[in-house]
């Protein structure tokens, strides 16, 4: 087993009526760092959460499983048998088969969290996790490990209010994890530099824009290629981001300066205050003048 020593800590967490309708509970978290040769698990778990690495499980809510040293294998009920590693997430759902193990020659370093609520239920059904995807290659992050240390110190203390405390520290992670797994096609620093410069346009020159197909051409790069790059990096089109540009300085032209609705649209080359109006409201709810009597 060489240096690395058996360790594990777990920990199956109360929770009240109070702490669901904050809208997330935590139920279980801890760590197992399973050396090579070493059993898998090492301990047996409650019930609710016994695993047996021959037949697998099902649990009845969502758990992140974090390896950090290490590799095995994992497999589900949308995914077929796959080679995991460190700096993989593993995304455990309510009620879906599964199973993972470490392979006996390397064992692993893990870390886990449970948990149940509204909150991940709305994330799952608006697709930001997917029982097709349920491996995610984030890489090693020590935020993310930090993260998991904090919550365990907090669990391990049980004082008033520790579930909204764990909360707020699990809402961080999910955080960490979406931001790290986005961000893992944009290791290139050419295209991250690219993408920077085109965000530097849009901004210098946002009531005269340039179209997303110049900026693409003044930057070398083919426009198809352009946009769904700035897409995957952004979350929205050029032509989008350009928009929300536009509205972002209307909202500064109408609550800092004292130009009228018409001398707002000609200067942000609408053309005329009608189609500005219709472009505001349609984006805030607001008419431009309403908008600005809002303002204190």
């Amino acid at each position: 087993m060489g240096n690395i020593q058996c360790r594990e800590q777990m920990h199956y967490l109360t929770y009240s009526p109070n702490d669901e309708d904050w809208g997330a509970v935590i139920t279980t978290a801890g760590f197992q760092f399973i050396p090579s040769g070493a059993p898998y698990p090492l301990s047996k778990h409650p019930k609710d959460y016994n695993f047996q690495k021959q037949n697998g499980r099902v649990l009845n809510e969502f758990q992140f499983v974090y390896l950090t040293r290490g590799h095995g294998e994992f497999a589900s009920a949308h995914c077929k048998p796959t080679t995991v590693k460190a700096g993989d997430l593993l995304i455990l759902f309510p009620g879906e088969w599964h199973n993972y193990r470490p392979d006996p020659e390397s064992g692993w370093d893990e870390y886990w969290v449970g948990f149940r609520g509204v909150y991940f239920e709305r994330l799952h059904s608006k697709g930001f996790f997917a029982l097709e995807n349920p491996v995610l290659p984030i890489g090693i992050s020590h935020s993310l490990i930090g993260l998991y240390e904090d919550l365990l110190r907090t669990a391990n203390d049980e004082r008033a209010g520790y579930q909204i405390m764990l909360a707020g520290i699990l809402q961080h992670m999910t955080s960490t994890i979406i931001f790290k797994h986005r961000n893992q096609p944009f290791c290139n620093p050419g295209i991250i530099e690219k993408l920077a410069e085109a965000r530097r346009l849009m901004r210098a020159n946002i009531e005269e824009p340039t179209s997303p197909e110049a900026i693409a051409a003044q930057l070398g790069v083919g426009y198809s290629l352009f946009r769904k790059t700035f897409k995957d990096y952004t979350g929205v089109s050029p032509a989008q981001y350009q928009i929300q540009l536009r509205l972002i300085r209307a909202k500064e032209l109408l609550t800092q300066t004292a130009l009228n609705i018409s001398e707002i649209a000609y200067q942000l080359h609408f053309q005329n205050a009608g189609q500005f109006a219709t472009f505001f409201k349609k984006r805030e709810g607001l008419t431009p003048s309403e908008y600005r009597n809002r303002q204190p």
